[in-house]
């Protein structure tokens, strides 16, 4: 009896240390497995070993020394924006104005960036309505709602040489809004206004103008073109009478070239027939008759016969010297 009660305390105690020694394995699994620390992409870890800097972790599984490194702030590399609150400005002209500013910037340098300044983004914010303040404080009121690249620029180079020691780089800064107070919003809305009545009234005039130009030309081309056609047209005409009188005269000339030979031939054709006295008489008493047999209220008959046959013999002589002298002129 004695004997199990000594082998049963001697299990006992052996379970005991069984048991705490698993407790503390189990306790320094859990320590293990709380170390380590795996770290994403484009993100840095800071790690302190007693309270100062140690080292900067990348991308990748990493194991902290157990009570005696820590995380101080995990940093992302990537591109970030900010939008900061409208900030009241006044210009050169003392006009006050709210503007907001959106600044893109990026971490270059964790260690920088978490030991240089306390709070980086209100630093920035801070540094930035500074900045804009002396910027706009030296641009009228027209200058700087027209000069939106330069301040852009100006503001862009100062945050970004301040901010070198922080570890940021400022990429990009952009004026958002410009908000002059009302009043000088409604005089410009109204320079606006009468600025597009001017040149409305200016396009009007220019196409009136196009217009009347257009309707002179046209005019005038018109006229070029029917003072042609009314040349033209009498150029044709007289071509036309130049063209009749020409057929006119060659028939004329036609005309007498055939008198002349159809006297020729009744010439010859009278010779040839040699009349005596009593036919030309007779042929005279058949021309008084024709005479008589006409419209005529007068007719005027010689006083004696005898004449009209000396008048017949007469002709007859002619018509026979005509012939004659024309075959003299011949030779």
């Amino acid at each position: 009896m004695k004997n199990f009660t000594i082998l049963a305390d001697g299990l006992s105690a052996g379970g005991i240390v069984g048991i705490v020694l698993g407790a503390i394995a189990l306790v320094i699994i859990i320590i293990i497995i709380s170390c380590i620390r795996i770290v994403r992409q484009t993100n840095k870890v800071i790690v302190e070993r007693l309270g100062g800097y140690h080292a900067t972790w990348g991308v990748g599984l990493h194991m902290l020394f157990p009570f005696i490194d820590s995380i101080a702030q995990t940093v992302s590399m990537k591109e970030q924006v900010k939008d900061f609150e409208p900030q009241p400005v006044i210009t050169k002209d003392n006009v006050t104005m709210q503007i907001d500013t959106v600044v893109f910037y990026q971490v270059t340098d964790p260690k920088l960036y978490c030991y240089g300044v306390e709070n980086p983004i209100s630093a920035i914010e801070n540094l930035s309505a500074t900045t804009l303040r002396n910027i706009i404080g030296e641009m009228d009121l027209d200058d700087t709602l027209t000069s939106r690249d330069v301040i852009n620029t100006k503001m862009r180079s100062i945050l970004d040489e301040a901010t070198d020691a922080w570890g940021i780089k400022v990429n990009r800064v952009e004026l958002k809004n410009i908000l002059p107070p009302k009043d000088i919003r409604d005089a410009m809305e109204r320079q606006m206004r009468a600025e597009r009545e001017k040149r409305e009234k200016i396009l009007l005039a220019e196409g009136e103008k196009q217009s009347a130009i257009l309707v002179a030309e046209g005019s005038k081309e018109s006229a070029i073109l029917k003072a042609e056609a009314e040349k033209q047209t009498r150029i044709k005409n007289a071509e036309g009478e130049a063209e009749s009188i020409k057929k006119v005269k060659e028939a004329e000339a036609e005309g007498i070239v055939l008198i002349r030979d159809a006297e020729a031939k009744g010439l010859i054709a009278l010779k040839e027939a040699n009349p005596d006295k009593a036919v030309l008489t007779l042929k005279s008493y058949e021309a008084l008759a024709k005479v008589a047999d006409g419209q005529s209220t007068k007719i005027i008959i010689p006083s004696e016969l005898q004449n009209v046959a000396s008048l017949a013999t007469t002709v007859a002589e002619v018509i026979k010297e005509k012939p004659a002298k024309k075959e003299e002129e011949k030779k």
